[in-house]
């Protein structure tokens, strides 16, 4: 698993590579803590290289989806390839979280959302 942080405006933005499983979902939780701060208003996920993700992946991202919109802050998942699509849709968390088909299109909807807009272009 790799991450590589970077922003976009205020949009704290982690690009994720290899495989998010069991053995290191642990990691990925903590370094995630480690780098997100409260006062990151946006997260947005890159599963651009991200060939697999477990169960114990998905739920390192669900517990930031629930904490980002505890706190009224917005949070999105972009670029899924097409196995990892398909787990988050028989998963059902392509009906909890926004997933959008680039990063691109993740910070465009963040941004709208900002702005007042619904940012509805995310992919089901």
């Amino acid at each position: 698993m790799r991450i590589q942080w970077h922003r976009e405006d205020d949009i704290v933005v982690a690009e994720l590579g290899g495989r998010i499983d069991g053995s290191n979902a642990g990691q990925f939780n903590r370094r995630m803590d480690e780098a997100v701060s409260p006062n990151d208003h946006h997260l947005i996920l890159n599963f651009g290289g991200v060939s697999f993700i477990s169960s114990a992946g998905l739920r390192v991202a669900s517990i930031l989806a629930k904490q980002f919109h505890a706190s009224g802050r917005k949070f999105a998942v972009c670029a899924l390839s097409a196995p990892v699509r398909q787990i988050f849709k028989v998963t059902g968390f392509d009906q909890v979280m926004a997933i959008h088909e680039s990063q691109a299109d993740a910070i465009d909807a963040l941004g709208n959302a900002e702005s007042g807009s619904t940012g509805k272009d995310s992919l089901r």
